[in-house]
C-alpha cells in the first residue's frame, strides 16, 4: 500500500499554567513528568518553556508555539492555574486545544505541595463559557502523568480531524445524477466549517482528460502501478491507459488548485453521461486515490467526501464510501456464525460499484458495473461499463460514520462501530456483510428518522471515540450513535 498523504501532521505544543499564589516550580515539576510520559508514547510535541501565570505569559506562550509551527496544543493545569490568563491563550491559539490537570501524587505531598488542580478546571470550564469556547475535555481530565499520556494520544488524532477539516478544498465535477436528491449540499454549512468548495462541470473533468493525454510518460508510469496493484485481476488490460490518464488528470487538477487550501478530495459524478464520454466507469481510479488519502466520492456527494476525508483522518488509514445498501438473506449465514454481539436483524450489506482500495479489499479484481451494463449496453458484452473493483471487503473492525446537512442547512452527525464479517457476500460490487450491535434500531430511528442519506464513509478501524469528541470540538451538537435496548431514542414508540 502506499503511503497515505493529503493528511495534516500534528504537532502539540505543551503548555503548563499555574495561579500566581501556588510556586509555578510545582507545575513546572509536574509538566516535566508528563513530557517524559509523552515521550513513551512517540508523540511530535514541544514542551512549551514558559508557564503561564499571567496575561503576559500567554502571549509568551503563544509566541513560542507558533515559532516552533505548533498546530494543536494542551493546556496542563499543574496546580489550581489562572483561569483568566488560561482561556485568553486558548482563545488566541489557532488550532485545536485540550485541558487536563494534574492529580496529586501522594499523601506527602498533600501537606505542602498540594495542587488544587481539580478545584481549578472547575474555573477553567467557566470561563471557556464565559468566552464561548471549545477545548477537548477528556472523560477523566484528572490523572497522573501516565494516564493523562494516554488521553493526548487521543487528542492526537481529534486534532488531526479537526485540522484536517480546517484546510480541506473539495473538488466537484457535475451535478448530481437525476433523481438523487439524497446528495443534497447546501454550501453554506461547508463554509461554516471552514471548507472550500470548487465546483466545476463534467465538461471541465473531460477537456482536462482530453488535455492530459500528452503527458504520456506519467501515464505510463501510473500504467504500470495499476498492473503491479491488480497482478492476477487486472482483467481489462486495454482499459488501463484510460484509466491511468483520468488519475493523472485529477492528481494533476488538485495539485493546480489547492489554493490557500493544504488538503483536497473529490465529488465527482460518475454515471450515467460519464461512461459514454470516456469510455470507462471511474469506481477503480476512484479506489485507487483513496488508498493514498485522496477520498472521491460518489454522485458528487460533497458531504460523502468530506465525511470520508474526517474518517480517514481519525484512523489515518484509508477509508471508502459504501452504501447502506440491502439486508442479509438468512441462506448466506452460517448457523455457528460468529455475528460479533450483533442480531442478525442488525446485518446488512455495505456496497458500492467499486471504489475502495485495493489494500482494503479481501480479495478483489477488475470487473463491469452490472447495473449500468443493463441499463447503458442493454446486458450485452461490457464496454464502456468496465473499471470497477470488485471483490469482498476486507474483515475486521469498522466505523461507519457521516457528516451531514439538512436542506435547512442544520448539521448533524452519526458515528457507529462494528465488523465486516468474514462471509462471502454472494453479490457483485465491492461488497461486505457488516454486524454493528444495536443497527436495526439506529437504522429506524436515525438514519430513516433524521433523513440520513444513503452514503455512509467507512473507516477500516474503531475511531468512534476520536470522531465523536472532534465533532464536539467543532460544534455539532445534533450527534447520533446506536443505543441499547434498555434506552429509548428521543422519538422511540415506547408500547
Amino acid at each position: 500500500m502506499q503511503k497515505l498523504g493529503n493528511v495534516p501532521e500534528v504537532k502539540i505544543g505543551i503548555v503548563g499554567v499555574s495561579r500566581d499564589c501556588f510556586p509555578a516550580a510545582l507545575t513546572a515539576s509536574r509538566l516535566d513528568r508528563l513530557a517524559k510520559s509523552l515521550g513513551k508514547l512517540k508523540l511530535e510535541f514541544h514542551r512549551c518553556p514558559v508557564i503561564i501565570v499571567n496575561e503576559k505569559d500567554a502571549l509568551k506562550a503563544l509566541r513560542e508555539l507558533d515559532a516552533r509551527k505548533c498546530n494543536a496544543a494542551v493546556v496542563y493545569l499543574g496546580n489550581f492555574g489562572p483561569e483568566g490568563p488560561t482561556t485568553m491563550f486558548i482563545s488566541r491559539f489557532a488550532g485545536p486545544v485540550m485541558v487536563c490537570a494534574a492529580a496529586e501524587e501522594n499523601k506527602k505531598v498533600l501537606a505542602h505541595d498540594r495542587g488544587d488542580a481539580l478545584c481549578g478546571l472547575l474555573n477553567c470550564s467557566y470561563n471557556l463559557g464565559l468566552r464561548r469556547l471549545r477545548a477537548f475535555i477528556p472523560q477523566a481530565p484528572v490523572g497522573l502523568p501516565e494516564e493523562l499520556a494516554k488521553q493526548v494520544k487521543l487528542f492526537e488524532g481529534i486534532a488531526r480531524v479537526v485540522i484536517g477539516m480546517r484546510h480541506l478544498k473539495i473538488f466537484s465535477f457535475g451535478p448530481r445524477p437525476a433523481d438523487f436528491f439524497a446528495c443534497n449540499a447546501p454550501i453554506q454549512p461547508l463554509m461554516d466549517l471552514g471548507v472550500e468548495v470548487m465546483e466545476n462541470s463534467e465538461l471541465d473533468l473531460f477537456q482536462l482528460y482530453e488535455d492530459a493525454a500528452g503527458k504520456k510518460k506519467k501515464i505510463a508510469a501510473v500504467e504500470q502501478d495499476m498492473k503491479r496493484e491488480l497482478g492476477p485481476g487486472a482483467t481489462y488490460p486495454d482499459l488501463l491507459p484510460r484509466l491511468a490518464q483520468l488519475e493523472t488528470t485529477l492528481t494533476d487538477f488538485m495539485e493546480q488548485n489547492l489554493g490557500a487550501s493544504k488538503f483536497g478530495v473529490f465529488a465527482d459524478k460518475c454515471w450515467p453521461a460519464f461512461e459514454r464520454s470516456f469510455g470507462f466507469v471511474p469506481c477503480y481510479v476512484n479506489g485507487r486515490l483513496a488508498g493514498r488519502g485522496i477520498p472521491v466520492a460518489c454522485e458528487v456527494d460533497l458531504y460523502g467526501a468530506l465525511s470520508e476525508y474526517l474518517v480517514q483522518l481519525a484512523g489515518f488509514s484509508p477509508a471508502t464510501l459504501l452504501d447502506i445498501n440491502n439486508s442479509v438473506p438468512d441462506d448466506i449465514i452460517p448457523a455457528q456464525a460468529d455475528l460479533k454481539g450483533a442480531s442478525f436483524a442488525d446485518l446488512f450489506m455495505g456496497f458500492h460499484c467499486g471504489n475502495t482500495a485495493a489494500s482494503c479489499m479481501k480479495n478483489c479484481r477488475m470487473n463491469y458495473q452490472l447495473i449500468m451494463n443493463r441499463m447503458m449496453e442493454g446486458g450485452k458484452t461490457p464496454n464502456i461499463t468496465r473499471g470497477t473493483l470488485e471483490g469482498q471487503l476486507k474483515p475486521g473492525p469498522i466505523t461507519i460514520f457521516r457528516l451531514q446537512s439538512t436542506p435547512d442547512s442544520h448539521l448533524q452527525s452519526y458515528i457507529a462501530e462494528g465488523e465486516i464479517l468474514d462471509l462471502d457476500p454472494f453479490t457483485f460490487g465491492g461488497t461486505g456483510i457488516i454486524a454493528i450491535p444495536n443497527f436495526s434500531r439506529f437504522y429506524r430511528q436515525v438514519l430513516v428518522g433524521k433523513h440520513f442519506p444513503h452514503h455512509t464513509a467507512l473507516g477500516f478501524s474503531r475511531t468512534g471515540k476520536v470522531l465523536f469528541e472532534a465533532m464536539k470540538l467543532i460544534g455539532i451538537e445534533d450527534l447520533s450513535a446506536p443505543l441499547p435496548e434498555t434506552k429509548l431514542y428521543q422519538d422511540e414508540n415506547p408500547f
